[in-house]
């Protein structure tokens, strides 16, 4: 390796280091190790060959030397060919062990990688809804990217490369010292030119690269945003094209003016350490070559010095910013285990019980519920805030008490806030509450497993999520065994078999992301779909038609009729008019039920079921808002 690319490596490594400072704990290099152990078996190899590679790469500078004094002796040439076979085969050697190396290096840090990945991804899903709803998409995506990757250098680059180093900078000192103490001394003291400036460009150029990060993020945040259906739309509904434009364009030539600084400086820094190695290189020839004049040194050692000098220079430069490249890989562990501790609020029972056989009854007793607060469930780190909102804990269900029995259909209806749609999301276990329980089939679900849940509860929210995949691929979530013959019979029940049958691919169709090619009514009847291809035992219908015109309205109902026919079905209700031919009402205000009866009793009492209805379907005024 030659000085400039020396020069080259040592910034770079400063640059892409982590300036972070932070101790890090015993435990953390043991928990490490659980992660390499694993790979042990490959790792022990990989250290064995990168020594064997740190002698091969001393030896050569030796040998060269020995051909330089076989030639200037005028020693019998087989010498000279077997000092250069010698030579040949040492590089064929390195060649071929570089290759096997790096194989290692690779599934190494890969299958390192696969590892991390699967764990954290693995670790995430089993997060509450309330994780999801605080954490910021791209900081946790990093976390499986940059972290995991940075965390895989650790094994791949940095150990290989300090313990390579170490033994390459013994040995050529050892032999160099052993040539001539003189000059090898004399070539150290240009040592501190060659690092302290590495070290210092390197941390300035670190500085301009994550600014220019930050640049990049912030712009492919906005893009991300505003290139999405939604994002787009709303930019053009208030009429902010040209200052979009203009921010990004500010963000992007601030970008530009960092890489013109970044390019110069880097110049600026390779020329001087290109000077410098010249440097020392003619301090070699020039008082090697002094010496060799006057007999005391053979011409062969002052090649092999020079030669030698290479191999002591690099070593010194990796190794002078090995501890920030060690931090930097501990630093990215770190983060990668700071989310796999974080402990997951809802968890599967240790012997859960299977839900009844048949039609099941669902209960609410006695429930009391506050939504976790952020310490809870998330990092301040995932947030992208200094400080976690220790704000929450505040009560939003008091005491709510409630059953429908196999096969009832009750709906519940109140202001915005009353604590409907948590009720929603208790009865699947996205969360769990604090006092109370609640029952499927008269078995508390803290005493399921999450799989039984979801077989025996189907959703449907309002927002009718769908990801950017076909219609089949959106229908499989449900029950990815269903064959064609099921998917289609879904479809038609849901009242949606027309429209795909009619869309240029079929159930092949890419729906878009989150839906936005097919209309709103179109994806609530394909997540209605989805919930009748899971054939589950009772459907929660939160809102499912709250946004919808008259006439898609009235074909999601229909759709909404077979879903529900002989299922037991919790109702929350936008649009009083939709249940009124429930089985019971229950009307929640403030997280308690305040009346409870069927439609026509509700309306009878005069309470605040009757001031809702009134408040929808009267030709006065709107007094009261509904959610």
């Amino acid at each position: 390796m030659d000085m400039e690319v020396t020069a080259w490596m040592s910034m770079y490594n400063t640059m892409y280091a982590q300036q972070d400072k932070r101790p890090f704990s015993r435990a953390t290099l043991l928990r490490i190790s659980t992660f390499a152990r694993p790979h042990r078996g490959r790792l022990l190899r990989f250290l064995v060959l990168t020594v064997v590679m740190a002698v091969l790469a001393v030896a050569t500078p030796v040998l060269a030397g020995r051909v330089v004094n076989a030639i200037v002796e005028g020693d019998d040439p087989s010498v000279v060919y077997r000092l250069a076979a010698l030579i040949a085969v040492i590089a064929v050697l390195e060649a071929g062990l570089g290759l096997l190396t790096r194989w290692l290096s690779s599934s190494i840090g890969e299958g390192l990688i696969l590892h991390l990945r699967t764990a954290v991804f693995d670790h995430v899903q089993r997060m509450p809804v309330a994780f999801f709803t605080r954490t910021r998409t791209g900081a946790l995506v990093s976390r499986l990217n940059n972290d995991v990757i940075g965390a895989q250098r650790a094994f791949s680059d940095t150990l290989s490369g300090v313990l390579g180093n170490l033994v390459t900078l013994l040995l050529t000192l050892i032999v160099m010292l052993g040539i001539s103490w003189q000059i090898t001394l004399l070539a150290l003291v240009l040592l501190p030119v060659f690092v302290i400036p590495a070290r210092r460009m390197g941390t300035r150029l670190a500085r301009l690269e994550r600014e220019a990060a930050n640049h990049n993020s912030t712009m492919s945040t906005q893009m991300t945003e505003r290139f999405s259906a939604p994002g787009a739309t709303l930019v053009k509904l208030f009429g902010r094209p040209a200052r979009e434009s203009a921010e990004f364009a500010a963000r992007a030539s601030r970008v530009r003016d960092i890489g013109v600084r970044t390019a110069m400086v880097q110049s600026v820094f390779i020329t001087a350490l290109t000077l410098v190695s010249a440097l020392a290189l003619a301090v070699v020839y020039g008082l090697g070559g002094f010496y060799a004049l006057r007999g005391s040194l053979d011409p062969g050692a002052v090649v092999a010095l020079a030669l030698l000098l290479t191999r002591l220079y690099a070593p010194l430069t990796a190794l002078a910013s090995a501890r920030v490249e060690v931090m930097s890989a501990l630093v990215s562990f770190e983060r990668v285990f700071e989310v796999l501790d974080l402990v997951p609020l809802v968890q599967d029972p240790p012997a859960p019980k299977a839900v009844p056989a048949g039609a099941v009854s669902v209960e609410l007793d006695d429930v009391r519920f506050a939504y976790p607060s952020a310490d809870k469930v998330s990092l301040a780190s995932l947030e992208e805030v200094a400080q976690l909102d220790t704000r929450g804990g505040v009560e939003v269900l008091h005491g709510v008490s409630l059953r429908v029995e196999p096969g009832q259909l009750v709906a519940l209806v109140g202001s915005s806030g009353a604590g409907k749609s948590t009720i929603a999301q208790l009865l699947p276990r996205l969360y769990d509450v604090d006092a109370g329980a609640v029952r499927i089939g008269g078995v508390d679900v803290r005493e399921l497993s999450a799989q039984s849940i979801r077989e025996t509860i189907g959703m449907v929210t309002q927002d009718g999520h769908l990801f950017h995949e076909s219609v089949r691929a959106n229908l499989l979530l449900a029950r990815p065994e269903a064959g064609a013959v099921e998917l289609w019979d879904a479809l038609r029940r849901a009242r949606l078999a027309d429209l795909v049958a009619s869309l240029p691919d079929g159930l092949d169709t890419v729906v878009g992301e989150r839906g936005y090619r097919l209309s709103g009514g179109e994806r609530q009847r394909l997540t209605i779909a989805r919930v009748l291809l899971a054939r589950p035992r009772v459907v929660v219908l939160d809102e499912a038609t709250a946004h919808l015109d008259s006439t898609s309205e009235a074909a999601v109902q229909e759709a909404l009729a077979e879903a529900l026919e002989g299922r037991t079905a919790v109702v929350i209700a936008h649009r009083l008019s939709t249940v009124r031919a429930a089985d019971l009402l229950l009307v929640l205000e403030n997280g308690r039920i305040v009346e409870r009866g069927t439609h026509a009793e509700l309306l009878a009492a005069g309470g605040r079921y009757e001031q809702l209805y009134r408040t929808q379907f009267d030709d006065s005024p709107v007094v009261a808002a509904v959610d």
